[in-house]
């Protein structure tokens, strides 16, 4: 009974005498993670960046990526009173008993707009480096190179009708104030790789292509950053996630001090105005 792929599964477990992990791992008397007593030589010992980073990778950060790693979770914690954070403290006030669900609502709300970018952004120049390669030909060695190649992967995104992730901000019109301290905090560190020399090109060259000045945003950055310290494309949004969660929690800590959920909620209730349908929309 059961599909193949059950089978296959309960014949790898058998093969292993159990359920296969790199992580944690607990008995009666131990806790281990990655193999290392948890309490003996993990516990005040490891920051928690580099253990999650750890846990994403399975390998531990040098200390240029583990400064970077930091750099992209604090850039990336809090923005104020964004939807994700507005979520968050409406639901606390609708369920004040089950913080985790205001804390979801928040997550929830990662997306092409909020938060998504830095997942978006890795994505389109892990795409365009990849192109580069199948061509056979080189990554460029030169700014003039670099700039060649971004011209073409903004043009081709835009042919193919799509927006190109990491540019521009809905504040920061004349420049993000994130960016250019995380370039230089990834140089610093030697972990200036080729997604974020890319993402630099992508913003010389968008106003020729384009026909206007975008600046490159913080979420861009944070994007390219994480590639280049090597967290895979499929996981950059969690990363995020993981740094919005604690601005999230810091969200819900003000509203439990000095709420505000009830004056939104109140506010928009009291300026709610019926509008009849218009006729093409009426069912």
């Amino acid at each position: 009974m059961g599909n193949s792929s059950n089978g296959a599964s309960a014949t790898g477990r058998a093969g292993t005498g159990g359920y296969p992990t790199s992580l944690g791992v607990s008995t009666v008397e131990t806790i281990s993670l990655f193999g290392r007593d948890l309490a003996g030589a993990l516990l005040g010992r490891v920051s928690f960046a580099d253990l999650a980073y750890e846990l994403v990778t399975l390998r531990a950060p040098t200390p240029g990526q583990s400064r970077v790693f930091e750099t992209v979770l604090v850039a990336l914690a809090d923005h104020g009173f964004t939807p994700t954070a507005i979520a968050a403290r409406l639901t606390y006030l609708s369920a004040p008993e089950a913080i985790q669900g205001a804390l979801a609502a928040g997550l929830l709300g990662g997306g092409s707009r909020f938060l998504g970018v830095t997942e978006d952004t890795a994505r389109f120049l892990r795409e365009a480096l990849d192109a580069a390669h199948a061509d056979g030909g080189s990554l460029p060695d030169d700014d003039a190179g670099w700039d060649a190649l971004a011209a073409a992967a903004v043009r081709a995104r835009r042919a193919a009708g799509g927006f190109v992730p990491g540019l521009g901000h809905h504040l920061h019109k004349k420049g993000d104030p994130r960016t250019p301290v995380i370039i230089r905090i990834a140089r610093e560190e030697g972990q200036y790789g080729p997604h974020l020399a890319l993402f630099e090109a992508v913003g010389r060259v968008a106003p020729t292509v384009l026909g206007r000045a975008l600046p490159l945003n913080g979420a861009g950055a944070c994007g390219a950053a994480l590639a280049d310290i090597g967290i895979p494309l499929e996981l950059a949004r969690g990363v995020v996630l993981l740094a919005r969660c604690a601005g999230l929690l810091g969200h819900l800590a003000e509203e439990l001090r000095q709420p505000m959920a009830n004056d939104v909620f109140r506010s928009v209730e009291a300026q709610a105005i019926f509008v009849p349908p218009a006729p093409e929309r009426a069912t």
